[in-house]
């Protein structure tokens, strides 16, 4: 296996030279081209190149096949402003059978990648192919303050591409760690726009997923390939998915839209190649070790098993740093079996005072609010006493942004005093004992 800094190159997926290496259904490439020029309107070679993400001379030869079968006709030569170009236009014929296509399933646009030709590319950029330096780490972990233990421990989990566990006590950076980790990354890969399984087409791209680096395209002057990479995937930075309490099992599955009669990927499938994270674990409507179970599979055998419509199966590769984040001890959510399934299991503990002193005034740094000598001894010998001197890492932030609060309120300067304290504390607890009427 190859390995790869986060700043090393992913090899591409290089543009088809042909039809047959598009390894696609030529029926279905016929009536994905219908269905875009019914859809888009768009009559230019160069324009339908585009629209479905294909080099200019194999949108060409689609162009030729659909004419050869009287489904397109060409309007002539149009004026200098299309640069001379050839428009076309869907014969009667052509719109009926668009019509029909589209009855079938409303996918049209980018002509869709076939599974098997996915499965290679993620080979190429797998996420277990990159190797992270503790400097690496470090870097991206450069706002927090972390003990260097925890990178430590940190390092050959995220290295390694398998699954990890952190938990402990509330409010200490287990989602901003797990961010940070998806920082370390670093590099881009190539995710389809939509990938094809037995004539299906599956929707992958998704832009509130996947952050575009870039895009590229053919010299509409030219039916020469200008594209380094074949366009029908989009170049990314590794993608990072983020759930929270509100996932369930269903989420996990392939979803179908009655409607259109298309499919679009699960989340677990669109963060292929990046990192999974499932935050606060135990929040969920589902139970936890249910869950888990969900993920034996995929994470023992690095494939995930997914169901069409009519009820076939099929694998699709499972390249996916899983990530758990959850307050509750391990062993009050999960029996031994489905612990031994998480390959790393990492505490997260807040920190100690030294450490929270130097969070304290890095927040107070960045909210531009001056320390004050008395407030943080008053804060350390009278306030935290009372909950036996346990720290968070949210402490800092939360009482900051209390005593700014407060002094805009009263319209007074901002500062930090031992009263401003008192009041910003009483807002971080709810007092035991309280009775309520």
């Amino acid at each position: 296996m190859n390995m790869q800094s986060p700043s090393s190159t992913v090899q591409p997926p290089a543009p088809p030279r042909d039809l047959e290496e598009m390894r696609l259904p030529m029926v279905m490439m016929r009536d994905i081209l219908l269905k875009t020029m019914f859809r888009k309107s768009v009559t230019l070679l160069s324009d339908l190149a585009e629209a479905l993400c294909l080099p200019q001379h194999i949108t060409q030869e689609l162009l030729d096949i659909s004419r050869q079968n009287r489904l397109i006709e060409a309007t002539g030569t149009l004026n200098a402003n299309s640069g001379g170009e050839m428009g076309f236009q869907l014969s009667d014929a052509g719109k009926s059978r668009a019509l029909e296509a589209l009855a079938q399933s409303e996918y049209y646009g980018a002509m869709p990648v076939p599974l098997d030709s996915y499965r290679d590319q993620i080979q190429r950029q797998s996420i277990r192919n990159i190797q992270i330096t503790r400097e690496d780490l470090t870097h991206a972990m450069g706002h927090l303050v972390l003990p260097p233990s925890l990178l430590s421990n940190l390092g050959p989990a995220v290295s390694s591409g398998r699954s990890v566990l952190m938990y402990g006590p509330p409010g200490n950076g287990k989602s901003s760690i797990s961010n940070g980790i998806r920082d370390a990354l670093g590099d881009r890969i190539y995710v389809p726009r939509a990938i094809e399984y037995a004539g299906q087409v599956i929707t992958v791209y998704d832009p509130i997923v996947h952050n575009s680096a870039e895009t590229e395209r053919d010299d509409p002057g030219s039916l020469r390939r200008k594209r380094s990479f074949d366009t029908r995937y989009v170049r990314c930075e590794r993608p990072a998915v983020i759930t929270g309490g509100e996932l369930t099992l269903d989420m996990l599955d392939l979803v179908y839209n009655p409607t259109a009669r298309t499919y679009q990927a699960p989340l677990q499938f669109k963060s292929t190649g990046g990192i999974f994270i499932v935050d606060d674990l135990g929040r969920q409507a589902e139970p936890p070790q249910t869950l888990v179970n969900r993920w034996i599979v995929p994470l023992e055998e690095n494939k995930d098993i997914l169901a069409l419509q009519s009820g076939e199966k099929f694998e699709v590769p499972f390249d996916t740093l899983v990530i758990f984040s959850t307050n509750f001890h391990p062993n009050e959510i999960f029996d031994q079996a489905a612990l031994r399934r998480i390959f790393y299991k990492i505490r997260i503990d807040g920190p100690d005072q030294q450490d929270f002193l130097k969070i304290f005034a890095q927040v107070a740094r960045k909210k531009r609010l001056s320390l004050n000598e008395d407030a943080l001894v008053h804060l350390l010998n009278e306030k935290y006493p009372q909950i036996d001197n346990v720290y968070a890492n949210y402490q800092p932030i939360f009482l900051i942004d209390q005593m700014i609060a407060i002094c805009d309120f009263e319209g007074i300067p901002r500062q930090m005093t031992p009263e401003l304290i008192d009041r910003a504390w009483e807002n971080m607890f709810v007092r035991e004992g309280e009775v309520i009427r």
